[in-house]
């Protein structure tokens, strides 16, 4: 695989409980590029996320994400895999019983950071980043959407992935709000990440232009 080159997926079929939801899937992502995938709700969008950390195999075609065949990934590897992309989802799964500080900190802790000054200056550094700075104390039913989702972002961006997928990051957010977030995206794109984003809103595509997959029919067609 050229090195640049993260994804490269080649005839795959993604299929759940033996039914195809989309075959014959090409698809190339290279670093630093924001893709969107669009479709209607229940197109196979989120499903084609899901073969790329493992939570639906590939049984079918060739595909390869960073340095690994997802048709060969052994279990061990799966977590090293999981480490190098950042996950946002459209419902936010914070942990609602502790502080958004405590939810980074959870997730720090769980992939190997022990040092708590090291800890406190990446959850500063990425609450920044994220706009968020100062609400580190707060708790998610204390945030206002937007904000929440801005949480998720920064959690997805703790340990610096080299890929976000975010699916359907504005569905359950106002017009203004969600563009917010995915201007977000961009800047977190412009900085060097891959981004793949799935949406249903075409108004989004149209204010911030990017690359443009659809899913439609059971198969991923080029948008020109």
């Amino acid at each position: 695989m050229e090195s640049n080159l993260l994804i490269n997926y080649q005839g795959v079929e993604i299929c759940r409980d033996e039914n195809i939801i989309l075959k014959n899937v090409s698809l190339e992502v290279r670093k630093g590029e924001f893709l969107y995938i669009i479709g209607k709700v229940g197109s196979g969008k989120t499903s084609l996320l899901k073969t790329m950390y493992y939570e639906m195999p590939v049984w079918e075609g060739q595909a390869r994400i960073f340095n690994y065949d997802l048709r060969k990934i052994k279990r061990r590897e799966i977590p090293l895999l999981r480490r190098k992309i950042g996950i946002v989802f459209q419902d936010f799964q914070l942990l609602i019983d502790r502080s958004v500080e405590k939810n980074l900190q959870f997730v720090l802790k769980a992939t190997g950071w022990k040092d708590k000054t090291a800890i406190n200056n990446r959850i500063n550094e990425i609450l920044t980043q994220v706009g968020m700075t100062n609400k580190g104390y707060k708790m998610p039913h204390e945030l206002s959407g937007g904000e929440q989702q801005r949480i998720v972002i920064a959690r997805a961006l703790l340990n610096s992935p080299e890929l976000i997928l975010a699916d359907e990051p504005t569905g359950n957010l106002d017009p203004e709000t969600g563009s917010k977030i995915v201007q977000l995206l961009h800047d977190i794109s412009d900085n060097g990440a891959t981004v793949i984003m799935t949406t249903h809103n075409y108004q989004l595509v149209q204010n911030f232009p990017g690359k443009t997959k659809k899913c439609e029919d059971g198969a991923l067609i080029e948008v020109m």
